[in-house]
């Protein structure tokens, strides 16, 4: 089954299986904001080093399996694998959106 995720997730989403950083902001609005597992992170700058320090390194690929909008978010759901350890591990993305450009991500496990 084939998801069929916003265009910026998607964008996301496949840019990240790339491993492609600069691709992996594209989607993202200037001041958007992501909170990681509880850290937040502001500006596509602080994304930046957060992919570069928490993607690149374990080469961490999420794969969304599941898709809900709930709240006024959508709602992905999947596992991330990498070299990382207890990879694969489950991740629930939560996307807040704005036209073609993605807001805020809350990133939980």
């Amino acid at each position: 089954m084939t998801l069929q995720l916003p265009d910026p997730i998607a964008a996301f989403v496949a840019a990240n299986a790339r491993l492609d950083i600069n691709a992996m902001l594209e989607p993202f609005a200037p001041d958007a904001v992501v909170i990681d597992n509880g850290s937040r992170h502001a500006g596509r700058a602080e994304l930046r080093a957060l992919f570069e320090d928490q993607v690149l390194p374990v080469k961490a690929i999420f794969t969304p399996d599941s898709l809900r909008h709930q709240d006024g978010q959508v709602v992905v759901e999947g596992p991330a694998h990498g070299d990382f350890k207890g990879s694969p591990i489950r991740f629930t993305y939560r996307f807040d959106l704005e036209g073609d450009a993605i807001t805020a991500l809350e990133i939980t496990a």
